[in-house]
């Protein structure tokens, strides 16, 4: 779909949310097209609430970061910061950004600084005096499908390198080698956490390096989108005859004997890191698929059942899924970062080690 139709329909969008206020008069009283802009803006349209009238300045945008956020902001700083309003003619005038998605930091700036938004979700902002609306929708699907690419697969693969070496200043060479994914992948990644405004970079080219200066934020987002998305299918077992403390160990055992790759993740991972609970009943895994796999199930005598497990299994297709797994006494865990991420998806207990580990072993 060509650009104009877009913008087209995002300005309609905006229009007819505009229209659904109560007791709203709306008139386009300027449109400007791609390369003719107008005194600074794209679009200007009246509006009227019983009394008040305003007109807001339009400046449409196809998607909004905060790193865009802040570089559009200039253009209002001669504008007083009371509501970042003035007059045109004898109306009050507001400055006003429309985009088909905005992310949430971007509209935590926005509001700070008194700009109004719209995006194609149908998610409204307008501060103008005694005019002030403040409506909060669901993101558009757009958004939600960005989103869930950046984190899953190979994209998470690079948030999860970025995490774990958040200290460090890294070339993209190096983030490749570590999430063990292209450099092409790693480059699109870091330039998209750029946009978020959660890394700092410095140099150019080939020798550009990035840091991951909100370490906090980027967790709680990736956080926040897992508990959209559907968890990864499990396998249940019980094996007989066994408490989940000798379980580990002797599952442990198991794959080592076989060369089966694993990592310990959930309420077990998450004790062995930063104790918390007084009982753990159930080994949680990750276990890559192999023949090897199989045969370590099998010398545990593990059946499959659908009440009473003390093992669950969750097949990964490659290493790449256990990435930073440490060795624990004679164990694999995964990662503090997983193992956090996999019990938030819990309830109960599950959640609260989780707070535990991420404030004892993670530390942001």
């Amino acid at each position: 779909m060509h650009d104009f139709v877009l913008e087209e329909q995002l300005i309609d969008g905006f229009l007819e949310a505009l229209q659904g206020l109560p007791g709203a008069q709306v008139r386009l009283s300027g449109v400007s097209r791609v390369g003719e802009p107008a005194q600074g803006h794209d679009t200007q349209v009246d509006l009227k609430l019983g009394q008040d009238k305003v007109t807001l300045l339009v400046e449409q945008k196809k998607t909004l970061f905060p790193r865009d956020v802040k570089q559009l902001l200039w253009k209002v700083r001669d504008v007083p910061h009371d509501h970042r309003s003035h007059t045109v003619g004898k109306r009050r005038a507001v400055s006003c950004l429309i985009a088909e998605s905005i992310s949430p930091g971007a509209k935590d700036l926005l509001r700070e600084e008194g700009v109004g938004y719209y995006d194609s979700g149908g998610s409204l902002f307008l501060p103008a005096g005694k005019i002030y609306v403040y409506v909060e929708k669901p993101p558009p699907k757009s958004q939600l499908k960005s989103m869930r690419s950046l984190f899953s697969g190979r994209s998470a693969q690079v948030l999860h390198t970025a995490l774990n070496r958040h200290g460090d200043w890294l070339g993209v060479s190096e983030v490749a080698e570590d999430a063990q994914v292209s450099p092409a992948t790693a480059s699109s990644v870091l330039t998209e956490l750029e946009r978020f405004d959660w890394v700092e970079s410095r140099g150019q080219g080939p020798g550009k390096k990035r840091q991951l200066l909100q370490p906090g934020a980027l967790l709680d987002a990736w956080e926040q989108q897992l508990a959209v998305m559907r968890p990864p299918a499990l396998r249940r077992y019980f094996v007989p005859s066994v408490r989940a403390g000798e379980l580990l160990e002797r599952f442990a055992e198991a794959c080592a004997s076989n060369n089966a790759e694993y990592a310990i993740t959930h309420e077990m991972a998450g004790q062995l890191y930063a104790p918390f609970l007084t009982s753990v009943s159930q080994v949680h895994c990750l276990l890559l698929a192999s023949p090897a796999a199989y045969a370590s199930l099998e010398s545990l005598e593990a059946r499959v059942v659908d009440q009473g497990a003390n093992l669950a299994v969750s097949d990964v297709k490659s290493t790449a899924e256990m990435l930073f797994r440490e060795k624990v006494g004679d164990a694999w865990l995964a990662s503090p970062v997983q193992v956090y991420l996999d019990l938030m998806r819990g309830e109960g207990r599950a959640r609260d080690l989780a707070k535990h580990l991420r404030r004892e072993r993670i530390g942001f």
